[in-house]
């Protein structure tokens, strides 16, 4: 069985965009799951912890 180039350049691209798109769902699960809310929550508050002037 002979395989082409085109073949190959197929199979890759389907792999890489089944992949990006699986890794995407991970993120957004691990993003909004209820747990997450809290520890996400304390990190966006923290930049803002022992802020009493401006910058400069």
């Amino acid at each position: 069985m002979t395989i082409y180039h085109d073949t190959l350049v197929w199979l890759a691209k389907s792999a890489g965009l089944f992949y990006l798109m699986g890794l995407s769902l991970i993120v957004l699960i691990y993003t909004y799951w209820p747990s997450n809310k809290k520890r996400f929550n304390e990190a966006a508050e923290t930049i803002f912890q022992d802020e009493d002037k401006p910058c400069r």
